[in-house]
């Protein structure tokens, strides 16, 4: 009788690396999310942007969902929102929404990024999905925020504050540009256009990349 060897939780990790490599580089997972700001009527053109070169999912919190048309979004990305956090779990050992998506994503971008939610993530807290999954982020991991705002809420101390909190945490700023904003005033607060936003990630990627960095793509 032939002896055959147990498979390991170790071999079978082995087997599956060797079939990704040999399958070759797999997309970058690009998380995207959208606080409640007028500028996410623009997120279903950034998913655009992003799904044509990367995995994408999304996450979008109550207020944006005012703004942001559902039937805009690419056909292959899922949006997440509060209630798939509650109701994705209903008993000890089921799998956590945030933590999953924390998992997941090579990257994750931020955009548009409200004043009230540089607020939380400045000072911590998690009250929905999109700040859960920040607050559990891993910080090896690229993260990048595009604000929008009224060029008085930008202008006003509490988001230099705020802007030097998330930067100490290694968050990356793609800044608001001057315009006329939704409210009729000119200034600067408008989120980058979501072109702009997907080339500074893609561009950040592909440079580190080829600087030696394997860990996406």
């Amino acid at each position: 009788m032939e002896y055959s060897e147990p498979v390991t939780a170790e071999m079978e990790t082995a087997q599956v690396n060797a079939v990704a490599a040999a399958a070759g580089p797999r997309k970058p997972r690009i998380l995207l999310a959208a606080s409640g700001s007028v500028a996410a009527i623009k997120f279903g053109n950034l998913c655009h942007c992003f799904s044509e070169w990367a995995e994408v999912k999304a996450v979008a919190t109550r207020a944006s969902l005012h703004f942001i048309d559902r039937a805009a979004l690419p056909k292959d990305v899922v949006l997440y929102t509060d209630e798939d956090e509650w109701s994705s779990w209903n008993k000890i050992g089921d799998t956590v929404l945030h933590i999953e998506l924390r998992r997941w994503a090579d990257i994750m971008v931020i955009a548009p990024l409200s004043a009230n939610t540089l607020g939380k993530i400045a000072g911590g807290l998690c009250d929905n999905l999109l700040t859960c999954i920040v607050r559990a982020w891993d910080y090896s991991k690229p993260l990048f925020v595009a604000p929008a705002m009224n060029t008085f809420m930008w202008s006003n101390p509490f988001t230099e504050r705020h802007l030097m909190s998330i930067d100490e945490l290694g968050i990356s700023l793609i800044p608001p540009v001057s315009k006329r904003l939704a409210c009729g005033d000119y200034g600067n607060g408008a989120m980058a256009e979501p072109s702009l936003i997907y080339s500074t990630v893609r561009l950040f990627l592909e440079s580190r990349s080829q600087a030696g960095d394997r860990r996406v793509g």
